[in-house]
This record gives C-alpha cells, structure tokens and sequence, in this order.
C-alpha cells in the first residue's frame, strides 16, 4: 500500500475540548509517521498559533507540513521554507476596514507573533488571541500600520450576525476574495481562490503527491472544502452538518480519539 498523506484540522479535529492532543491520538501520530506517511496540519490559524502542534508531533523531524491561514501560506516543517503563499491585494484593505467600522464588527490581521487588531476588542477576538497563544495589539490606524503583506483578515461578530456579513462581504467582493466562516462568530477573509482545497492541490502538484492518497479530517465550515476534494474525506463527528453531508466516513468525536479510528481503518 502506498503512504498516505493525512490532513488534519485543528481546532474540533486534531485537538480536544481542551485544546490539547490526547496521548492516544498522539501515539498513533507519531506511529505512522515513523511508518512512512506524511501529515499536513491544516488550520486557519496564522503560522505561530500551530507551531506548539507541530513540534509536539514532531513534524520537522518526519517531513510534514503546515497549511496555514486556510491555506494562504504552506510551510515545509522540515526546512522552514515556504512552499506556497498568496495575499490579500493592498487596495482591498481600506474597503475590508470600512466595512468592519460600518457594520460594529471586529476586525483583526497578523504581524508576526502578534495579532493586530483595527476594531475595539471583543470576545471573539480575545479568543482568537488565547487560542493562538498570541498576544494582541490594538492600533489607532489600522490602514497606516498595515505596510506589509497579509495572508488574511478575520472579522468577528456574534453568529447570528456574522451569518448575514459573510453574505453581505460574500456580494461585496464577488470574485475579488474568498470569504466565508471558520466557526459561527469567524469570518475569514482570504485571497481569491484560496481554501485549504486548493491550496492542498496546489501543494500535491508541488512535491509530487497524488490526491487519492490524501485522507482529510475536519470539523468546521472552512474543513467542507477540502473533506470534499479528499481521496477519503472524514468528518468527525463533532462536526457541521455542511462537513458531514460531503464526507466518505463520519468518525468518533475529538474527546473520543476520532482520529485513532481513522488511522486504524484507512492507514494500519
């Protein structure tokens, strides 16, 4: 049987309600890597916020890889070299900006080890901050001190209203962006064209890998994509019904070692 290429989430998939890796989970990580497979961390969490992940399954040592922001940026673990990157066009972020401050939204980017944020804060940004491990910095000028380059933005907002500002941006930025939530209160923000799907296949071209290979786990909105292009796409099932209805198999939950069934039934 040829190796396997197993893509996982993170948030909901890879980790627990505590936002840890279980020992087992763990164990059977480690195992097939040693075996020879390949595995693909997938999030759209920036860079920094999926490093600890990385390190504790020890990525740099077996070869894998990190396909951060949804996919905007993919980094070799092994080498440190970044295997593929988009960004967002600089004269859409004073639009982004202007519609965060006219519809009271949240609205927050990256810069380095740190989250900048452009709105006044809130839960959901205090959140993002915590989950990443990533201090924020709130900014006066948003625009002025955005000089560099952005792999993406996150608006946030209560789910019932962020539901209606994704269709709304979604109307906006019809063929300018991709947008869409990665959980009820995040709206991601991202360069045309880019989901953790196509940024896979553009990655598999790259270094050679075949899509019937590739084994996709997730949970959330921003996982539909790629579970759906999947050789073998799984929801766990935690999941959105919008992942379950483009899933081949429906594991156990993220507190009950889903992940461990994966690896037992499609790899072992």
């Amino acid at each position: 049987m040829r190796n396997k290429i197993l893509v996982l989430d993170i948030d909901g998939t890879l980790t627990n309600s505590e936002k840890s890796i279980s020992p087992e989970t763990k164990k059977g990580l480690l195992m097939i890597q040693e075996r020879g497979h390949t595995i693909i961390l997938a999030s759209g969490r920036p860079s920094p916020g999926m490093m600890r992940y990385a390190e504790e399954l020890s990525l740099e040592k077996y070869g894998g890889y990190l396909l951060s922001f949804n996919g905007a940026r993919i980094i070799n673990c092994r080498t440190g070299d970044i295997v593929y990157q988009q960004t967002l066009p600089q004269f859409i972020l004073p639009k982004i900006y202007r519609f965060a401050k006219e519809n009271d939204c949240g609205l927050i980017t990256y810069c380095g080890d740190y989250v900048v944020s452009g709105t006044r804060m809130d839960e959901y940004i205090e959140l993002e901050a915590r989950i990443n491990n990533m201090p924020v910095r709130e900014v006066d000028d948003f625009l002025h001190f955005i000089n560099f380059e952005v792999n993406k933005c996150l608006m946030t907002a209560p789910p019932e209203k962020a539901e209606k500002l994704t269709a709304m941006l979604q109307e906006k930025f019809d063929g300018i962006l991709s947008i869409y939530r990665s959980e009820p209160f995040f709206i991601e923000i991202m360069p045309k064209n880019i989901d953790k799907a196509s940024s896979l296949s553009r990655m598999l071209k790259t270094v050679g890998l075949k899509q019937e290979d590739v084994i996709c786990c997730g949970d959330g909105y921003n996982d539909v994509t790629m579970v759906a292009y999947a050789g073998i796409g799984v929801a766990m099932a935690n999941a959105r019904e919008e992942v379950k209805a483009v899933a081949d198999y429906i594991t156990r939950s993220n507190d009950e070692d889903g992940l461990v069934d994966v690896i037992d039934k499609f790899i072992l």
